[in-house]
């Protein structure tokens, strides 16, 4: 522990000192209460700060986890948290000044979530960064990074949350009783890396576990994780916090425990500090049956002090009390709502129809439930924005004075009509009529958080929040072929937080965007990109599969087929693929070793000479990934261990070095023990990864470079 940490620790435990045993007790409490004879304020530890500062009426809204994933950038994620963190102070600052201390009005956000987005179902993988365990870390740890602030002042600006921990990533329907078993390997290869770096690397305040169990043990009171792992072996000085209302689910659900008494009891015992849900209000219950101690709740009590502490709450001196409610969606931070927007939308197919020209083009057909839904823009654990523009609305502003823009709905979301009176498919004629009268479509069709989400967030037949299959809708299924028959040129921009079913639009679309929950000004940054305003440069942090077919059952925690690095087959789209309106040529890769030997544990840089041989500027997402060579415990395929967004303009050659961290060359052993292994590296260097279904598309392998060992 650090001097400013062990300072704000020496004065949480002499305030904790001064209070009696109940009242330690009441502070494990998500809705801590008042301690008014110390001068402590009530405190509620929830807020939420995904992709803006959310639930918390107006705040700057930016594109969702997954698509703030897609641009590859861990630079624009730190921006993009500072700003969250500062509209969280404002929001803070503004609210206790009216004495209002209710839910979602603290500096606790519980964000990010850093869980593998294993398996395309899973409703809730749009909350993350992706299914790379190396992106995940690196973005998640910028993200914490900016949050938090603690390289700038001495205070935390807010307190992170680094969730769910660990191996949680659905079926979400059986969450409360699911056991997600999973191997020594699998553990330390996917599931533990990010967790592992947010706390070592990027200081992260606090830690959340998550509802289901973890090879028999329930995450929220896991000694092998809270205890073991997190705080033994990792170091970990912050705090932990259950997911809301996970603690009650060990008797009434895992049934590892028979009361309310005994879950409250082995949550704490195993290091979970604050209670989101009402388990902890029986804790004095749990201490009068002998199964805490005053020592235990003593503790819990001095972490979590000790965090608000760090965050200035009892120092009227703390410069950040005085940041202004003023900077709430100021236009500095909505113009990087707009530029996060525009760098995370991914150009998955283009027969040379993007970008559009709009002199040339007369009339255009904007159809589909997705074009005009300002909920397709929010996603999950979503603010309230006070300039929303959708996809139709961004075509119309930006088009010529002399397009004309058709519009049809096309048919709702997922119901089979749009009208209570209806026929099924009931829009679908005027649909193809406005088609057969343009020059061009764009079609846009996708999910939204109501059908795709977190169970509990959703009333509908779509598993509890999870997708049952990778198609979309049947309705939109259905207009989707309408659309395609009548044979003009159809733009697809697919608004969805996870991989869906493509194929058909794949073979017979002439375009197709992956728009995400794009944000509050998402229908600029797609018009923008549409008529190429701004040049799309995003990556897939995740596979589009073909089908299900070669993917295991969704309770099979085992990563075999699942991924990039252990896909069985061709994908559609590939994990780290994207297209661009530029080209872009890659040579001359080099190496810092030796000889080309790389020792165990060396440092290692490499650089490459990246070309913009286009006539337009642009930003390439640079790549590098390695595979370790004869090897038993390497992973299928290779992995994602370093990547670079860089600007170049119109024929500009820049060179790009590299840093290359030891720990992410290293392989894991089927007992979960990372080793240097093999006889040497293949790295390879370029705007994706090196596998069949890019190189089809992109017409071209990544450079290499092999390196011994």
């Amino acid at each position: 522990m650090n001097q400013k940490n062990a300072e704000f620790r020496k004065k949480a435990i002499e305030l904790v000192g001064k209070m009696t045993l109940e009242e330690r007790a009441s502070q494990l409490r998500f809705d801590a209460p008042a301690v008014e004879r110390l001068g402590v304020p009530a405190y509620n530890w929830w807020n939420e700060g995904l992709h803006g500062l959310a639930r918390a009426g107006t705040a700057t809204m930016f594109p969702q986890a997954i698509a703030l994933a897609s641009m590859f950038d861990s630079e624009k994620l730190y921006e993009v948290a500072d700003i969250i963190s500062t509209e969280t102070r404002a929001k803070y600052n503004m609210s206790i000044a009216k004495e209002d201390r209710d839910i979602y009005k603290g500096l606790t956000l519980w964000s990010p979530n850093i869980n593998i987005f294993r398996d395309p179902r899973w409703g809730r993988g749009h909350e993350t960064y992706g299914e790379d365990p190396y992106l995940t870390a690196t973005l998640g740890a910028a993200f914490v990074k900016g949050l938090q602030q603690l390289d700038n002042d001495e205070y935390m600006k807010t307190a992170a949350c680094a969730k769910h921990f660990a191996v949680h990533s659905g079926p979400e329907e059986s969450r409360h009783e699911f056991d997600a078993i999973a191997t020594q390997k699998d553990m330390r290869e996917t599931y533990l890396p990010a967790f592992e770096v947010l706390v070592k690397e990027a200081g992260v305040e606090s830690v959340m576990g998550a509802y289901n169990r973890t090879n028999g043990e329930p995450c929220c009171g896991s000694k092998t994780l809270l205890k073991d792992i997190l705080r033994d072996e990792w170091g970990f000085e912050g705090h932990v916090v259950s997911d809301c209302w996970a603690i009650c689910d060990f008797h009434l659900h895992h049934h590892v425990t028979n009361t309310p008494a005994e879950s409250a009891a082995m949550a704490l015992k195993n290091g979970c500090d604050v209670n989101c849900g009402n388990m902890y209000q029986i804790i004095m219950t749990s201490y009068e049956l002998g199964l805490v101690t005053e020592e235990e709740i003593t503790t819990a009590a001095v972490n979590l002090f000790t965090t608000r502490f760090k965050l200035g709450m009892f120092d009227e001196s703390c410069k950040y009390d005085k940041v202004p409610y003023s900077v709430i969606e100021s236009p500095e931070h909505m113009k990087e709502a707009l530029v996060t927007a525009e760098k995370s939308m991914v150009l998955l197919k283009n027969d040379n129809i993007l970008p559009l020209d709009k002199k040339a083009i007369k009339s255009i057909a904007v159809i589909g439930p997705t074009a005009d839904s300002r909920e397709v823009l929010k996603g999950n654990y979503a603010g309230t924005s006070s300039n929303y523009v959708t996809i139709l609305e961004g075509i119309k502003a930006e088009v010529s004075p002399d397009t004309r823009v058709f519009y049809s709905e096309g048919s709702h979301l997922y119901k089979n009509r749009v009208e209570n009176l209806g026929k099924p498919n009931d829009r679908l004629s005027e649909a193809m009529a406005v088609a057969e009268m343009s020059d061009v479509v764009v079609l846009c069709l996708g999910l939204d958080s109501s059908i795709e989400g977190e169970q509990g967030d959703t009333g509908n037949a779509f598993a509890a929040g999870d997708k049952i299959d990778l198609g979309l809708p049947e309705t939109q299924r259905n207009l989707l072929d309408a659309v395609l028959s009548v044979k003009k040129p159809t733009i697809l921009m697919l608004s969805t937080g996870s991989a869906m079913d493509l194929n058909l639009a794949d073979e017979k679309c002439a375009a197709i965007i992956q728009t995400w929950y794009c944000g509050a000004l998402g229908g600029t940054a797609a018009a923008n990109i549409l008529f190429g305003k701004a040049n799309p440069s995003a990556k897939l942090p995740v596979t589009f599969y073909r089908s299900l077919d070669s993917i295991p059952a969704f309770e099979d925690y085992s990563m075999k087929g699942r991924t990039y690095r252990y896909i069985n087959e061709v994908p559609l789209y590939s994990f780290g693929y994207g297209l661009s309106y530029s080209t872009i040529e890659y040579a001359n890769a080099k190496s810092s070793a030796a000889n080309g030997v790389l020792k165990d544990g060396e440092a290692l840089t490499i650089s490459v000479d990246v070309k913009n041989t286009s006539d337009r500027d642009c930003e390439e997402v640079s790549q590098v990934y390695v595979k370790v060579k004869d090897s038993a415990f390497s992973v299928k395929h290779y992995s994602l261990c370093s990547f670079a967004r860089t600007a170049l303009k119109a024929g500009e050659t820049k060179t790009i070095t590299f840093s290359i961290d030891p720990a992410w060359r290293q392989v894991v052993t089927d007992e979960g023990e990372k080793i240097f292994d093999g006889s040497g590296y293949v790295f390879y260097i370029g705007g994706s990864q090196p596998d069949e279904a890019s190189v089809s598309r992109l017409g071209k392998k990544p450079v290499s470079l092999e390196l011994g060992r």
